[in-house]
């Protein structure tokens, strides 16, 4: 289960030189060079409204940003809405 912020693309600010992937005619997804974590999405929707997703976690401070709205649901696996049901363990549990 992956999160994204979508924010303006000046807003950005980015250390380093991520790797860019085409994974469509008009969609990029950038990735950490060293690690191959995911870090950015963009098409040519998005590059109209000036935005660009983030994935929350690559961010320094992932708990900045706190979620509004919820999409792309027709694709969720069913039980993704029962997920707060489940035990939670903070560190794998022994």
């Amino acid at each position: 289960m992956l999160a994204w912020a979508m924010v303006p693309k000046a807003a950005v600010s980015i250390q380093g030189k991520p790797k860019v992937y085409s994974s469509s005619e008009s969609a990029q997804r950038s990735f950490c060079p060293t690690c191959g974590a995911g870090l950015f999405f963009g098409n040519g929707i998005l590059d109209q409204m000036g935005m660009i997703q983030v994935r929350i976690a690559a961010l320094d401070d992932p708990n900045s940003i706190s979620p509004k709205v919820q999409v792309q649901t027709a694709e969720r696996v069913g039980w993704v809405g029962s997920l707060h049901e489940l035990p939670a363990f903070e560190r794998f549990p022994s």
